[in-house]
C-alpha cells in the first residue's frame, strides 16, 4: 500500500491510499480520484517526504490512527446529543433558528445530506472509523 498527499486543482489537500502508483495512475486517468472537499477529479500529487521511523519504540501510523479515531468517537458521544433518524430534522432546525444550536449526531440517507448541502445545512459525515456506536435503545424485545 502507498500513502499519496494529494491536491485538486483547487488547491484542496488530502491524502489517500493505493496498493501501487500503477492503482493510482489507473484511477487518476479513470476520474476515479475525487477531491472529498469539492469533488473535482483534477488532482495531482504532492511532494512527500518518505515516512521514516526514528526508532523501535515510534508507535505504527496505523497504531496511532486507531488510537485517534477512538478518542475522536469518544468525544463524540461524550459531548453530542445522538438525534437517531431525526439528524436531517434537527440540524435544520437549528440552522434557521428555529431551535438553540448544540452538538448533534445522528444518521441521514446519501439523498438526504446531499439536500442539506444543498441547503447550506452546516453538517458533514462521519466516516465509520470516527462514528460512535448508536446508544443501545431500552425497552426492547430484541
Amino acid at each position: 500500500m502507498i500513502r499519496y498527499s494529494l491536491a485538486c486543482v483547487g488547491e484542496h489537500e488530502f491524502e489517500a491510499w493505493f496498493s501501487n502508483s500503477e492503482a493510482y495512475d489507473k484511477q487518476r486517468k479513470k476520474r476515479l480520484v475525487e477531491c472529498p472537499v469539492c469533488g473535482s477529479t483534477d488532482v495531482r500529487k504532492q511532494i512527500m517526504a518518505p515516512s521514516v521511523r526514528s526508532s523501535d519504540k515510534a508507535v505504527p501510523a496505523d497504531v496511532a490512527a486507531a488510537k485517534m479515531a477512538g478518542e475522536i468517537r469518544k468525544h463524540i458521544a461524550d459531548t453530542h446529543d445522538y438525534v437517531g433518524d431525526k439528524f436531517a430534522d434537527e440540524a435544520r432546525a437549528m440552522y434557521y433558528g428555529e431551535t438553540v444550536h448544540r452538538p448533534v449526531w445522528g444518521e441521514v440517507t446519501p439523498e438526504t445530506a446531499q439536500e442539506l448541502v444543498e441547503e447550506g445545512v452546516p453538517a458533514m459525515p462521519l466516516p465509520k472509523p470516527f462514528a460512535p456506536d448508536p446508544p443501545k435503545r431500552k425497552n426492547r424485545a430484541n
